[in-house]
Parts: C-alpha cells; structure tokens; sequence
C-alpha cells in the first residue's frame, strides 16, 4: 500500500479547491477543513455545527487517540465556516460534512484504558440526532482522490493528503522559524522530530533533490 503524500503544489491546490466547489459547497468545506485544520478526517466528519459556529477554537477529543486538541480556526476559515451553516440552514446537531442518507442510529467510537494502561476503542449505536448523517470516509476519500487526479496529480493521494498539505506548508511557509518543526511536532503529536519531517514530506523532498542531483563527474 502507497503512503500518501501531500499536495505540495499550490496551484493544484487551488484548482482543487475550484472544482470541488462547482460539485458543492460541503465538498469545498472539507477540503478546507482538511488543509487549514490539520484534524484527521475521522475528527472533521464528526464535527457538528455547535462544535464550529461563531467559534474561534477546534476543541475536541481526537477519536484516534482520545487526546484533547485544542487549535485556533483560521480567520478566513472561520468565514467560510459560519457562511456554510448560515446558507446551508445547518441546525446545531447537524453534522458540518455531511451525509445526503440520514440514518436513525450512528455508530461512535469512545478511546479508553484498560487495566493494563493500553488504548481500546469501544464503539457504540446511538440514536442520530441531527438532521443528516456524517459522510462516510470511503466516500470522503473518493472525492479527495478523484479532484486530485483531475488537476493532474500522479502521487498517491488520500484524506491523509489534507493534513499532511496543512503540516507540510505550514513548515514551507515558516522555514526561518527555529520552533517551527516542534510546533509541527507538538500539533500532531509525534515523538521525534524525525517522524515529522517524514510524516509531511520533507524527508521525501530531501532525498528526490540529493538523487536528482547525483552527477558521477563530480570532482573528488
């Protein structure tokens, strides 16, 4: 299975963006929540509408590893955010992406410790209250690789591509910064540096630009 990459180049991006918004507006949103975010996708398509309007914070409990998050909405995000409940007449229970087959129950899924101290996912049928249902990551999936193929893009790309872009320009972008990379670090809770660097491409930018540039009449 190919790891998928970030989209590295900016006016991909914004063809993207253009062709997901003449498909609609909720494929635009997630594709903005995805890049300006960086949430996993299984947190963005849980997000409800109480969770995001007029608010200037994400705060939630990330569903992979029951962490707490708390990350500051982007101001132009924040925008589009609150336009899209306002003209999508979204209710506070209604899931933000969501789903055009509203369903009674959904499934949620709970993170806890068991006695020996190790992480379990507890998945539980609850009754839906909103008036939609979250889309389904398969077909977040679909949306995100199918527009990515349409503007020409060969690598791998998946859900994991939006955050991986958000991590990957915000490092670009912010180069100079000598905390930049333990912010990154820090927002995506990796253990190392290292793994940062790998997660987001860079490590794999690194390694094209010293192949690309092997040339065997150098001077010794």
């Amino acid at each position: 299975m190919n790891t998928v990459q970030p989209i590295r180049n900016l006016s991909q991006i914004k063809q993207m963006e253009s062709i997901l918004r003449q498909q609609s507006e909720r494929n635009y949103i997630l594709f903005r929540l995805g890049i300006y975010s960086g949430l996993r996708i299984s947190d963005i398509l849980n997000l409800k509408v109480k969770d995001l309007r007029d608010q200037d914070y994400f705060i939630l409990k990330e569903k992979k590893t029951g962490k707490s998050k708390r990350l500051k909405i982007q101001s132009e995000l924040k925008l589009e955010l609150n336009n899209y409940i306002k003209n999508e007449n979204l209710n506070d229970d209604d899931f933000i992406i969501g789903s055009r087959e509203r369903k009674d129950t959904i499934k949620i899924t709970n993170r806890t410790k068991n006695e020996l101290g190790k992480y379990k996912n507890i998945e539980y049928i609850v009754r839906n209250t909103a008036s939609n249902s979250p889309l389904q990551r398969m077909q977040a999936w679909r949306i995100i690789n199918n527009t990515a193929k349409q503007v020409g893009i060969t690598e791998p790309i998946g859900t994991h591509s939006l955050r991986k872009s958000f991590g990957y320009h915000i490092f670009i972008k912010n180069k100079s910064n000598t905390r930049i990379l333990a912010i990154l670090q820090d927002i995506f809770n990796h253990s190392s540096p290292h793994i940062t660097l790998k997660y987001i491409g860079i490590s794999q930018d690194e390694m094209d630009d010293i192949i690309n540039d092997l040339d065997f009449d150098y001077a010794i």
